[in-house]
């Protein structure tokens, strides 16, 4: 009898990521606050760099040589402690790939990135939730799922979907209770959003510990989403691993020119947190107002929140109405959150359109 082709039990058990929603159940183009995309969309410095991009029938540097030196010229990091990804996605399965495998474990918190959960299985590891606290990691659960099988430990900080952040001390209570042998993970895609007076002190990890890899994406306050560029650093050794697995020409011609004057262009990323945390207290102080309908806000560091119902208005019917209304968010019972919907920051419009429309949907469940 012929054999059917199969694949690895590990690939097999992963159920594919699924992207914020752009569109109703009947086809019907929605306002999109299901990613965590900018509402202020790029600079427009970056757009016109699009247009004076290399030739696409020319491959790009596969080095990513101009973009890393200026990273690592505004961090402070030697470029050769920066490697370019197509996303920060990449860098999040190259590193468990190198440093995990079959009988490995990866852990991670509940109510973490969904992503998480297929960087391990992708590499035939293990994914390990560790049991989160308000809705955010718990250092103290995350230290006492280690086991002797642990490789890889994954922290977003801020936290996607749930908007929480660790303080600097308890990422670096976090790091001192880990194993050497252990690599940690830390996914500061939301980074940009948090005031730097409240930085966490990944950075400063990565340059002084053998075992910490940060990771950067441009798709956030950058506004570079549809471009897929990402960035990581870590100690020189890790770095030079990674590479040896990442994808050639990774991150293309057009990618590379737009995310290098993105980044000279601090004065639209300035202005796209200072809109964001504008926009999201409003917003916040507007949900806390339903407070007597069962509606609630886990306090958010990123440009999202994540509301939570827990009346009569439920998350589903709350995700229903919005999307009647022209709006869609995304609604994450997979994830354990069923009672909640993370929507994204968009403009004073959009928000305060939102507000109304859940005001009016906890008002008649009532």
């Amino acid at each position: 009898m012929t054999a059917s082709l199969t694949p690895k039990p590990w690939i097999a058990a992963i159920h594919a990521y699924v992207p914020g929603k752009s569109a109703g159940a009947d086809g019907r183009p929605l306002v999109k606050l299901s990613a965590n995309e900018n509402p202020l969309g790029c600079s427009p410095k970056a757009l016109a760099a699009r247009a004076q991009a290399v030739h696409p029938a020319l491959y790009p540097d596969g080095d990513s040589t101009a973009l890393r030196e200026a990273i690592g010229q505004m961090h402070g990091i030697e470029p050769n402690r920066v490697i370019m990804g197509s996303g920060s996605g990449e860098l999040l399965y190259l590193a468990a790939s190198a440093y995990a495998g079959p009988g490995d474990e990866v852990l991670f918190s509940q109510y973490s990135f969904s992503l998480y959960d297929i960087v391990a299985r992708r590499c035939g590891a293990e994914p390990v939730e560790a049991k989160a606290k308000d809705y955010g990691t718990d250092v103290d659960a995350m230290l006492s799922a280690v086991t002797p099988r642990t490789r890889v430990v994954i922290v977003a900080n801020p936290n996607n979907p749930t908007g929480t952040y660790l303080p600097r001390a308890e990422i670096a209570r976090l790091h001192a209770g880990l194993p050497t042998d252990v690599l940690l993970v830390l996914d500061q895609a939301y980074a940009e959003y948090v005031a730097p007076e409240r930085d966490d002190g990944s950075l400063e990890l990565a340059a002084s510990q053998p075992n910490v890899l940060v990771t950067r994406t441009f798709s956030k306050a950058y506004g570079l989403a549809g471009e897929r560029v990402g960035w990581g650093t870590g100690p020189r050794a890790v770095i030079e691993v990674l590479n040896r697995i990442r994808g050639a020409f990774n991150v293309s011609n057009e990618a590379q020119a737009m995310a290098l004057v993105a980044l000279a262009d601090q004065d639209f990323v300035v202005h796209s947190r200072e809109h964001n945390a504008r926009v999201r207290g409003n917003f916040v102080a507007a949900m806390e107002a339903l407070g007597n309908h069962g509606v609630s806000v886990v306090p958010s560091e990123a440009n999202f929140v994540m509301i939570l119902f827990e009346g009569r208005l439920t998350g589903e019917a709350a995700y229903n109405g919005l999307a009647e209304a022209g709006y869609i968010t995304r609604w994450l019972p997979s994830s354990g959150l069923g009672h909640g919907l993370r929507i994204t920051i968009g403009t004073d419009e959009q928000m305060a359109a939102i507000a109304a429309i859940l005001r009016d949907l906890a008002k008649q469940a009532q």
